[in-house]
């Protein structure tokens, strides 16, 4: 009952999906003792050595027997009992024993087959230890006397290979070679005439030798006596018998007898039998009577598994001559296989349309029996739709006679029964499930009126953002949806390129980045169409919308940071805390909180002195302002946002502390850095350049200009100088001739310049010495001045040409 119980469940589990498909194989030499390993068969099943005990590893075997045992706590497989190759497969090429490595939870099983490897456990075995032959001294030199050859229960190279003779003799020589079907035979030669009165007997020993290493070996001992006068050698009927016998036949059965005759008389003419070739197997299910000649079997044959055994019958008589026929065994087959149905091929569903004759299943049957056993009938049981009909020797066609009708019947299940025409027949039946399918009578539907996707801006290429769903209530092919972007109406442009639908499952991606600042929501239609002839097709409108993400850093609108230096604000020295020095003003062009920007003291000169506004930007006196406090304060305003992660920007101004805002104009040498301090001086010594230049010439100019006014001054003599509405400090110092010409020079700083600057201006006075006149031009803020001598109207305070000491002071030049 347990041997039945593990054939039930191997089947079963066979029948199930979780199979390897190809086995594991491995190999083991025979003789193994119990316990030896053969192999991992965890590590190669890919299994932890753990889940074999977890998921209740076991061995099921065909034939129940347990060759192998496995370890679950190691995963390996050894051998359960001592293997004899030649017990478990007989002479057979290979010796494969397969058995089943089965698990539970999940259930999965795997197919392993153990090869056993024959080695040279058996020694080439003689039937007889000791063989007498009696031969005639007339023999014939190359007469050949056939012996039963020894047999090796080994295989291939590990079995009989050689025969010699020992010790050697000038009598006799042994051949051992292939008879029939490859069966070796084995025939003492004869090389030299035998003389009776020289030699009554010979004696020698025949040793067969396998191929093994090392090799083994089996002896007999042949005794010959020389015979006189034994010229007849027994004769068979017939060369060949030819025997039926049924498969089933019972043991002891009888198959047939052969007979041989010897024309000799006494003991030259009594013959016996025996079967020739004892290596071979292919006679162990047969045995002959000695004396008369019966073959009978030793067990059941099956004629799936041979159809004829052929053997070899030695007759020999008292002499020791022998002769040898063929016989051929055919087995008869009886009805004991039922008929087998093969599918070639199987339509199902079949559309409602089809028309009839459509064929449904084309399938072949056949039995292994033979005969009338062989032949098969196949019947359809009670269809009105469907029929059987014959379509090439035993293919049958399942075909439809009549409308098919969806709506009325989706589902038919047919039943083919195939018999044989045995007795009693055999039957096998075969279930066909065929469908029908609908015709594309139904659109796609979308699960939605319309959808509404999200994705964030600067998003990757590619990127998916949602999925649109329809479904098809056809079937088959008819219920494929295929997805594609299309025109919102006929006449626009082609869908947006940016916007891409997967066809087959109806994913919505984002081809390439988008920017929220840009384009804030994306329409686009989407139409599902199935794989109907014609297609049917259904619309659906998606709208993507753009979140915004932080990718744009807050932009300082003031005080400006284009500018060089930067802006510089006044603060009296008396205001007070909390007083408003400017507001940084800032925007974001990002929307959301990654728009809400806070301002924050970076820097400063006096951290303490200062405060901004978190959310207004305003930058106030925390505290007064005291008279330690430098004049000069620069700050750094830092500026984010509040997006993750934020962004910043910086804003940098200056604040000057000024007692009186006409400080404004006060030089701001002391006010300036290192850098602006070297610029400022490079500027110095280029204006020093050009000065000293310009002065060089100026002063030769009025060198030779004084020359020549002194020259007309003699002749006119009659000059009149302004010098009395003039400065004193310039009239004393045109006077001295320190210099030709009278210069002004102003030192001009501007708020929020970090330089001070030499502008040079053209003259705008004349040197007034003694005898030359004064002499200028200019434009705009410059003065004309006449080149003949001063009158006394033209000192005048009201002449517009003359300039007072006021209005000099008051000039500016820049």
């Amino acid at each position: 009952m347990a041997t039945a119980r593990q054939v039930l469940c191997l089947c079963a589990f066979l029948s199930l999906p979780h199979a390897r498909a190809e086995p594991i194989r491995y190999s083991v030499a025979e003789e193994s003792e119990s316990g030896s390993v053969v192999a991992s068969v965890a590590e190669d099943a890919g299994l932890p050595a753990a889940q074999l005990s977890a998921r209740r590893a076991r061995l099921l075997s065909e034939d129940g027997r347990q060759h192998f045992r496995l370890d679950p706590g190691t995963g390996r497989l050894v051998v359960a009992e001592r293997l004899d190759r030649e017990e478990l497969c007989g002479q057979s090429t290979t010796c494969t024993l397969p058995f089943e490595l089965l698990l539970a939870n999940p259930v999965e099983f795997f197919r392993v087959e153990v090869t056993v490897e024959d080695i040279n456990d058996h020694a080439p075995v003689f039937p007889e230890e000791r063989v007498i032959l009696k031969i005639l001294e007339t023999s014939n030199v190359g007469s050949r006397f056939p012996l039963q050859g020894a047999w090796d229960l080994d295989i291939g190279s590990n079995s009989i290979q050689a025969y010699s003779i020992s010790p050697k003799n000038e009598y006799f020589s042994v051949d051992f070679g292939s008879q029939i079907k490859g069966k070796k035979y084995i025939e003492l030669v004869l090389e030299k005439t035998l003389d009776r009165e020289e030699q009554a007997e010979v004696d020698f020993n025949i040793i067969a030798m396998d191929g093994g290493s090392p090799p083994r070996s089996g002896t007999t001992q042949i005794h010959i006596f020389i015979l006189d006068v034994n010229d007849n050698a027994p004769m068979f009927s017939q060369e060949l018998y030819v025997g039926q016998v049924l498969e089933n036949a019972p043991e002891g059965s009888v198959v047939l007898r052969v007979a041989a005759t010897d024309q000799d008389a006494g003991v030259n003419g009594q013959i016996s039998y025996q079967f020739n070739q004892a290596g071979d197997q292919s006679h162990s299910a047969f045995v002959i009577e000695p004396m008369t000649g019966e073959i009978k079997l030793t067990k059941p044959l099956d004629f799936e598994a041979a159809e004829n055994h052929e053997l070899s019958v030695q007759a020999t008589d008292g002499g020791g001559l022998s002769a040898i026929c063929r016989v051929l065994v055919e087995v008869v087959d009886v009805n004991d296989n039922a008929p087998e149905l093969v599918i070639s091929s199987f339509s199902s569903p079949i559309p409602e349309d089809a028309l009839p004759g459509t064929v449904v299943a084309l399938f072949t049957v056949r039995d292994r029996d033979s005969g009338s056993n062989g032949k098969i009938s196949c019947a359809l049981e009670d269809q009105l739709s469907f029929s059987l009909r014959t379509a090439y020797k035993n293919y049958f066609e399942l075909v439809t006679v009549s409308a098919l009708d969806r709506e009325e019947k989706a589902r038919y299940i047919l039943t083919v029964t195939a018999a044989d025409a045995g007795s009693p027949p055999l039957t096998t039946t075969q279930t066909f499930t065929v469908d029908i399918s609908d015709v594309n009578d139904n659109a796609p539907v979308f699960s939605q009126t319309s959808y509404t996707m999200y994705v964030r801006e600067n998003n990757a290429p590619t990127m998916l953002v949602g999925a649109v769903i329809a479904a098809d209530a056809d079937m088959g092919p008819n219920a494929k949806v295929t997805y594609s972007l299309v025109p919102t109406h006929p006449t626009e442009q082609p869908p947006c390129s940016c916007i891409s639908v997967n066809s087959e499952n109806g994913d919505v991606f984002v081809l390439r980045p988008l920017d929220y600042e840009q384009v804030r929501q994306i329409e686009v239609l989407v139409s599902a169409s199935d794989a109907g002839s014609p297609p049917l097709s259904s619309n659906v409108t998606v709208y993507i919308s753009v979140v915004d993400e932080n990718d744009n850093a807050p932009l300082v609108l003031y005080p400006s940071q284009d500018s060089s230096p930067a802006s510089s604000e006044l603060v009296p020295i008396s205001a007070e805390a909390g007083y408003l020095i400017t507001k940084v003003v800032a925007v974001d062009a990002d929307s959301g909180q990654n728009s809400w920007l806070s301002y924050h003291l970076l820097r400063a000169t006096d951290p303490g002195l200062f405060a901004v506004g978190a959310q207004s930007g305003e930058v106030r006196l925390r505290r007064s302002v005291t008279e330690r406090d430098a004049v000069k304060q620069k700050l750094i305003i830092l500026v984010r946002d509040n997006g993750q992660p934020a962004l910043s920007a910086t804003a940098a101004l200056s604040a000057l502390l000024l007692s009186d805002f006409s400080d404004v104009r006060l030089p701001q040498s002391s006010l300036t850095t290192e850098e602006e301090e070297g610029a400022s001086l490079t500027i110095y010594l280029i204006i020093s350049l050009v000065f000293v230049s310009l002065l060089f010439l100026v002063s030769a100019a009025a060198f030779i200009i004084r020359k020549v006014c002194k020259r007309k001054e003699l002749k006119d003599e009659h000059v009149l100088y302004g010098g009395n509405n003039l400065q004193s400090s310039l009239a004393d110092a045109a006077a001295a001739g320190t210099l030709p010409h009278a210069y002004c020079y102003e030192i001009s700083l501007t708020t929020g310049s970090g330089n001070s600057e030499f502008k040079f201006l053209k003259p705008i006075l004349p040197s007034l010495p003694p005898q030359l006149h004064a002499t200028g031009g200019g434009t705009n803020n410059e003065q004309d001045f006449p080149c003949g001598p001063l009158t006394a109207e033209d000192m005048a305070p009201n002449n517009p040409r003359m300039l007072s000491a006021e209005q000099f002071n008051s000039l500016s030049f820049k």
